[in-house]
């Protein structure tokens, strides 16, 4: 596998699991302040309706699948920097990628709510308090290493390759 793909594949496989371990993480803060679960996810979809999103309860297409998908994408966004900053800077330990991982999510923060148009941030400030902000982009961290130390166990392993050294004839031989 080429290097573009290998990083491709790797910005997949961390930006899915930081994905998902950062919005079961934004489920169980709103949940600890008295919220229902899927408010925050709901509160991304606010780029498309506006801030009602942050007070939008229930689950459907228009806003938890728009939120999910907004979420994912943003999630796979900040894969990228992250994985190709491991291409070419391999932490020598599991509290150095964790260290990057940390460093990454701290600039999403910083882009997001510090650079990034109001109407394009994550949304999570119009359902969840600033503390509960900072643990999501704290699960966010553990997420990218996690995904990160996924994404390197599976690069490691050798391709699984057919032996079929023991089979005779001209059928399996390579021509």
């Amino acid at each position: 596998m080429d290097n573009t793909s290998e990083l491709l594949l790797s910005t997949v496989i961390t930006g899915s699991i930081a994905s998902a371990v950062s919005t079961a993480t934004l489920a169980a803060l709103a949940k600890a302040e008295g919220k229902p679960p899927m408010r925050p996810t709901n509160s991304t979809s606010h780029w498309l309706h506006g801030e009602s999103a942050g007070r939008f309860d229930q689950v459907d297409l228009a806003h938890t699948g728009v939120g999910l998908a907004t979420h994912h994408a943003s999630a796979l966004f900040w894969a990228l920097p992250f994985e190709a900053w491991l291409a070419s800077h391999p932490p020598r330990s599991a509290s150095g990628l964790v260290r990057d991982a940390a460093v990454m999510s701290a600039i999403a923060a910083v882009v997001d709510y510090g650079i990034t148009p109001k109407r394009l941030t994550p949304g999570w400030e119009l359902s969840l308090s600033k503390k509960s902000m900072v643990g999501a982009f704290a699960s966010l961290a553990v997420g990218l290493a996690a995904g990160a130390m996924v994404s390197q166990q599976l690069r490691s392993k050798p391709a699984h390759r057919a032996d079929c050294s023991h089979l005779k004839g001209d059928r399996y031989r390579a021509s």
